[in-house]
């Protein structure tokens, strides 16, 4: 194993380990408020992406830091879905005159 290969299990440990933060977090509150839907949905397709384009899909590197963390924040997309508050309906006063 060489230097390079000990270097990319960093964000192999990193990625996944930081998206479960938000993951508990999530899970915990039962809110998701103040949380990016779009961001994650990005998060995730750029994972994915990234893990096609780097072919190395045996790899424990590649498969932890991008395709795990992708599964994850899939979840999140999952939860941020099911526990975002509907947009309160604005009903317009009539004014009598």
């Amino acid at each position: 194993m060489t230097i390079i290969d000990i270097i990319g299990y960093i964000p192999a440990i990193i990625f996944p380990v930081a998206t479960l933060s938000q993951l508990f977090h999530l899970l915990k509150t039962k809110s998701a408020d103040g949380v990016s839907l779009i961001t994650w949905i990005a998060f995730a397709t750029g994972n994915v992406s990234l893990y096609i384009y780097t072919e190395k899909y045996n790899e424990l590197q590649t498969i932890a830091g991008l395709l795990l963390t992708a599964i994850l924040q899939i979840a999140i997309v999952v939860l941020i879905l099911k526990y975002r508050r509907p947009k309160p309906v604005r009903v317009s006063e009539k004014k009598s005159d």
